[in-house]
């Protein structure tokens, strides 16, 4: 045989089972390659699994344009179907590397080294990683699948011998290909298994300090929820929204999982007296408040699902950086831009200015009653009211810099987002939904406003091309929180367009022409067409 691994006796052509058989084989190597590093991978680091990795990197060099699409297309899947993506592309690479193998062992098998060599660069080049171990699963997993098919394929390569095509493979080779094939892939899936039944050490001393983690009482309590903020109307938002249902929008494929106990927060950069460091017990030993807020995604499309309100509960961070010795720039401070950095590598970009001007711009550690979801930041995340959450609302924070706009660019910013985003006045219909068929009469059209920071001091509802009606706002919780509003529609029978429109405290109205969410969130009115059926 040749350094190539191509047989060196007498050869005939491959037939239609061979080519099957190999394109199976090359698909079993690289199922149980995958299984065996995710089963290292839950030993050494989640994220330094291969499709997770080789993911991540694609997320980061992906276009805006393509992330925006995706997020339109699929919602909060929009990773599922990445990963789904990428382990399609790995499949046909499969069954390329089987085919290749059938006329080149050696070629073949180190093909699937390849990919191994790919995963394990992403894995050791992504923002989070800090050890070389990150390469591991990715190597390890290659390794195994690159045997396996060398040895899948020898099973189809002679008759007796395994050098070399003979008069055609034999029904007992055939039969051992199978019996290896099937005996492979049942001990990875067992492996998968084993992996996620155990879990990574590292994930399971998280989940343990999250589950004995005592949230403070708060120093400022939350002000009581009016009232009349909650109209009692089927189908509209709830003024709290569970954080089961609260959106979530991030470029992790993996949650990142951080152990309270080992978390730690650096403070440093220009205008920082000194750099400081602390912890989580330092954190809640601060002063906390808790407050109502909305927060807001950037990818919200007009009348869309990304924005929610909850009860935040953490420390104020401009108390920390003004007794860091940070100014704002409006009294002479040197940095105009907080750059948050999260344990998973994103930058986000926030003005100075902004999260010192009196708001209530926490590091939160609570969320509607209960230590931060792992999806949503656990152990501490940032929360800026009225500035969209890609400039503003950072989860799994590790360390703060106060920089320049001009020194600095965040994750976003070069992927063509503005710098600065403050929230954009919206609303939006929740009931009736989109081509309902309600019936003649009164319908209660309902829906939720927001207006961070600045509050909604209006809501006007009109029905098809006709005047526009102030609708009845609830109870304002407070200038941070989104409004739900109603209006009672007398609805004749026929094909009807509602628009909504809201008016924020400062008096300016949304403008009529929808725009795109790129480069600082959509606006426009929020229409919905349904059809009104005679009453009966």
């Amino acid at each position: 045989m040749n350094v190539t691994g191509a047989p060196s006796g007498p050869v005939r052509e491959a037939t239609r089972t061979d080519r099957l058989l190999a394109a199976l084989g090359g698909l079993v190597a690289a199922y149980v390659s995958l299984a065996v590093a995710d089963l290292v991978a839950s030993r050494v680091r989640p994220e330094a699994s291969p499709v997770v990795a080789v993911g991540s990197a694609v997320v980061d060099r992906t276009p805006a344009a393509l992330k925006d699409w995706a997020i339109r297309a699929f919602g909060e899947n929009d990773k599922a179907v990445l990963q789904l993506g990428i382990l399609l592309f790995l499949a046909l690479f499969a069954v390329g590397t089987g085919l290749l193998a059938l006329r080149h062992r050696v070629l073949g098998a180190a093909a699937v080294g390849v990919f191994g060599l790919l995963g394990a660069l992403a894995a050791v080049t992504r923002p989070d990683s800090d050890s070389a171990a990150d390469a591991v699963p990715s190597l390890v997993g290659a390794a195994v699948g690159g045997i396996l098919l060398y040895v899948l394929v020898g099973r189809l390569l002679a008759s007796g011998s395994g050098l070399g095509f003979g008069p055609g493979p034999a029904r007992a080779d055939r039969r051992r290909f199978l019996v290896v094939a099937a005996s492979s892939g049942l001990a990875a899936t067992g492996a998968a298994a084993l992996g996620r039944a155990v879990g990574s050490p590292a994930e399971e001393n998280a989940t343990a300090s999250r589950a004995a983690l005592r949230l403070p009482r708060p120093a400022s309590p939350a002000p009581p929820v009016p009232a009349g903020a909650l109209p009692a109307v089927a189908g509209i938002s709830p003024f709290t929204t569970p954080n089961r249902d609260f959106y979530r929008v991030d470029t992790a494929l993996v949650v990142p999982k951080v152990n309270a106990d080992r978390w730690r927060l650096r403070l440093h950069g220009a205008g920082v007296r000194e750099e400081l460091t602390l912890t989580l017990r330092d954190l809640m030993a601060r002063r906390t408040v808790e407050r109502d807020i909305t927060l807001a995604c950037v990818s919200n499309e007009v009348g869309g699902p990304y924005v929610g309100n909850a009860r935040w509960l953490g420390a104020p961070l401009a108390d920390l950086l003004r007794e860091a010795g940070v100014r704002p720039p409006s009294e002479g401070g040197p940095a105009d831009q907080l750059v948050a950095r999260s344990v998973d590598g994103m930058t986000i970009g926030t003005p100075v200015e902004e999260v010192m001007d009196g708001r209530d711009a926490l590091l939160a550690f609570g969320m509607n009653g209960e230590p931060l979801p792992f999806e949503h930041g656990f152990p501490v995340r940032m929360v800026v009211p009225g500035l969209y959450g890609y400039v503003s609302a950072c989860k799994w924070i590790e360390s703060i810099e106060l920089t320049t706009f001009d020194a600095y660019d965040a994750y976003w910013v070069p992927r063509g987002w503005s710098a600065e985003a403050p929230v954009k006045t919206q609303s939006r219909i929740d009931t009736p939904r989109p081509f309902g068929r309600p019936s003649a009469g009164t319908v209660m059209v309902a829906g939720v406003a927001w207006a961070q920071h600045r509050g909604v001091r209006r809501v006007e509802v009109r029905v098809d091309d006709g005047p526009w009606r102030d609708a009845r706002l609830a109870a304002e919780a407070t200038r941070d929180t989104w409004r739900q509003w109603t209006y009672p529609w007398e609805a004749t029978p026929g094909r009807h367009t509602l628009t909504v429109r809201a008016t924020d405290g400062t008096g300016a109205t949304q403008p009529e022409r929808r725009t795109d969410i790129m480069p600082d969130g959509a606006q426009g009115w929020h229409s919905v067409v349904v059809t009104v059926e005679e009453g009966g």
